[in-house]
């Protein structure tokens, strides 16, 4: 790079809206729901990690094989919601869920 060539600074929402999609678009829509299942993987990890738990022992508790615990942490799979639940419960980790629907705000906790 050249000492006077600058960078320019754009935001999060510009670089998205650029690479992956506006927001509303099927693209970007499957992209953040890709980025929802990631996350939800990674908080499932850490707190399995955390309360000094295998695979295999969250899945016991939890009524599952270690294979399934290992694929919610990858993002492998799409888990049913009471699985979901059920993981949580038995990580004694707090839930809570965050609805929008016609300019009205839902927390489910």
């Amino acid at each position: 790079m050249k000492e006077n060539e600058k960078f320019e600074t754009v935001s999060l929402d510009e670089m998205l809206d650029k690479h992956i999609g506006r927001q509303g678009s099927s693209s970007r829509d499957k992209f953040e729901e890709e980025l929802r299942i990631e996350l939800l993987g990674s908080a499932i990890k850490q707190a399995r990690k955390k309360k000094k738990l295998t695979q295999s022992q969250l899945g016991e508790l939890v009524g599952v094989k270690k294979a399934q615990i290992s694929k919610l942490e990858n993002s492998l799979t799409n888990a049913r919601f009471d699985t979901v639940l059920k993981v949580f419960k038995a990580l004694n980790a707090k839930v809570s869920f965050h609805v929008e629907m016609d300019d009205r705000q839902l927390d489910l906790s």
